[in-house]
């Protein structure tokens, strides 16, 4: 009885096991350069999503920009208006950008106005109204701005648990008749807590715009985002000719390519006795920190650089922040170095960034596109203490975070970095940076001022160098007509070079004459 019910139990065939087929969510362009990134790779398709912020953020800006990203005449977008800014006014202004693209106006994209609905009707007559038009037209995107005017109506005549259900109702028809919709409006964090519109939220998108000290900064967050993982935290965003662009704070850091030539061969620095130093030269892909004081030739080190590698086919960018590119090409011309002639074939481009309000995450994006447009292979950051003074006052509290993420953006990219840091000369230390970034950077050059017989002379030193050997001698320089020139090595009678302050340890000069034996008479 026992055999045959295991033989009964052998012919029993197994069941497949199946996993039940999962949704395919396609995601939509934003139109904004950098938040597609942000969001993890666009807009949910059919999503229910909240545009919220403050007056003056930027939130119909944004709202155009998807719509013209989207609508096409097959799917077109509906945009109801409630007495907010008229439609005839709003395009006025947002013709001025340049995703405006006034051909889709009455075809592609409609405006609807429900102001005078609103005003006058119950939610179930404004319900009916979005209800009519959808069906109508078959929208693939549906904007209402500003929905929090609806919501004032809401609360002045409706009750709460009526207010629930319009919103609940709303969802649930522009959902299921497939289209993607943005709700726009003024709010405060504050609101999120007890307001049912947040709730039922697919996404919430919050725009705000702060003031620090006189700089004025504009950041995003996605705080909730249903079906797919956003980037987490503020972002920066700035409104231009294009609209709205943002920066994730997570640029570059996003588990990108890494240099494959990185280390592979040394780059040349200009000067051949440096070069020696170094056991060859800059290790491709390296992030070099040339700290000194004012006057040590920090930036003709830099522009030598640059054109060491120009005179080898390699593009470079030069980010400067404290001299004018006019400037720094002429004085480029006094030592020999005829960087206009490389500006003129494209080979090589000086971004000036002075701007007080910026964000690391945008210098990073500016240099980034630069170095894409070159093909640049080589960086010059001049300097950090100008880099810091074009960040708005809330962005100079996290330096050292966004300099990591910018230089490790950099240099997956392929590029060597070079960056100059002022330093005071104490003449008792010898600091590398105010800023303790030395651990972010490959390798560290210091150079600095010594007092030898009444006369201020320079010094440098390899300080650093990851993954190769280099000199420990401490070189003195000069700088001439032709940039910066080490002097050849000799021996010195001085310790303590470093400090500034060197102590004699063998006889003057004149005291040595005195020393030396009579030469021989001649036979």
């Amino acid at each position: 009885m026992k055999t045959q019910k295991n033989a009964v139990k052998r012919k029993l065939p197994k069941k497949a096991v199946r996993e039940p087929a999962r949704v395919t969510i396609h995601q939509l362009p934003s139109g904004v350069r950098g938040l597609d990134e942000i969001l993890g790779g666009g807009i949910p398709e059919f999503s229910f999503n909240i545009i919220a912020g403050t007056p003056g953020c930027g939130k119909t800006t944004l709202a155009h920009q998807i719509v013209f990203a989207n609508a096409t005449a097959k799917k077109p977008a509906l945009y109801f208006t409630v007495l907010g800014e008229p439609a005839i006014k709003m395009l006025r202004h947002q013709q001025q950008y340049e995703f405006f693209d006034a051909s889709k106006l009455g075809k592609a994209i409609r405006f609807i106005n429900l102001s005078e609905v609103v005003v006058e009707q119950d939610l179930n007559v404004v319900f009916d109204e979005i209800v009519k038009q959808v069906t109508a037209v078959n929208p693939g995107v549906v904007v209402v701005d500003s929905f929090r005017t609806v919501v004032r109506k809401m609360v002045a005549g409706a009750g709460e648990l009526e207010m629930q259900s319009f919103i609940q109702r709303l969802a649930q028809f522009l959902t299921s008749w497939e289209a993607t919709t943005f709700l726009v409006g003024e709010y405060v964090p504050e609101e999120m807590r007890d307001n049912p519109l947040f709730t039922v939220a697919d996404g919430l998108f919050w725009l705000s715009q702060l003031t620090e000290r006189n700089s004025v900064v504009r950041k995003l967050q996605i705080f909730k985002l249903r079906g797919q993982a956003s980037v987490p935290g503020l972002h920066t965003f700035r409104i231009g000719d294009d609209g709205l662009q943002a920066f994730s704070r997570t640029l570059g850091l996003d588990g990108g390519k890494i240099n494959p030539l990185r280390g592979s061969r040394r780059l040349s620095l200009g000067i051949p006795e440096l070069d020696k130093m170094m056991g060859g030269g800059l290790r491709e892909g390296d992030s070099l920190l040339v700290a000194g004081p004012s006057g040590t030739g920090k930036s003709a080190l830099a522009t030598q650089f640059v054109n060491a590698g120009l005179r080898q086919g390699e593009p470079g960018i030069m980010a400067i922040f404290e001299e004018r590119p006019q400037g720094y090409t002429d004085r480029a011309d006094s030592l020999g170095l005829r960087l206009k002639k490389s500006q003129a074939k494209g080979d090589l481009e000086i971004l000036y960034l002075r701007p007080l309000d910026l964000s690391v995450d945008e210098i990073t994006q500016v240099i980034l596109d630069a170095v894409k447009r070159v093909g640049a292979k080589r960086l010059v950051i001049d300097s950090l203490v100008g880099f810091e003074m074009a960040l708005a006052p809330g962005f100079r509290e996290d330096f050292r975070e966004s300099l990591y993420r910018m230089i490790v953006a950099l240099t997956g990219a392929g590029v060597t970095i070079l960056t100059t840091v002022e330093v005071e000369d104490t003449f008792t230390a010898l600091s590398f940076s105010h800023y303790t970034v030395s651990f972010l950077t490959d390798d560290i050059i210091r150079l600095r001022y010594v007092e030898i017989e009444g006369q201020l002379r320079k010094v440098m030193v390899v300080i650093k160098m990851r993954g190769g050997n280099h000199s420990k001698d401490i070189r003195e320089y000069v700088i001439t007509d032709k940039g910066v020139v080490v002097i050849q090595p000799r021996s010195t009678d001085y310790d303590g070079l470093t400090t500034g302050i060197p102590t004699r340890t063998g006889p003057r000069p004149a005291q040595q004459e005195e020393a030396a034996p009579e030469p021989k008479a001649k036979k």
